[in-house]
């Protein structure tokens, strides 16, 4: 999942979770893992991720 952040950069995150698992979820998720990093603010918007299954 990627997230814009307000430095104008998008950063990546790869989130674990079951199949039937809610993009609003892993949206949350990679959010949550993201503000707690080092990194500058990421934007809250839902429609600003982008969401891609991989594996």
């Amino acid at each position: 999942m990627a997230l814009p952040a307000v430095d104008g950069r998008q950063y990546v995150y790869r989130v674990h979770a079951p199949e039937d698992a809610l993009l609003a979820d892993l949206f949350r998720e990679a959010w949550h893992c993201h503000d707690e990093g080092p990194h500058p603010r990421a934007w809250d918007v839902f429609d600003a991720a982008a969401i891609r299954r991989i594996g």
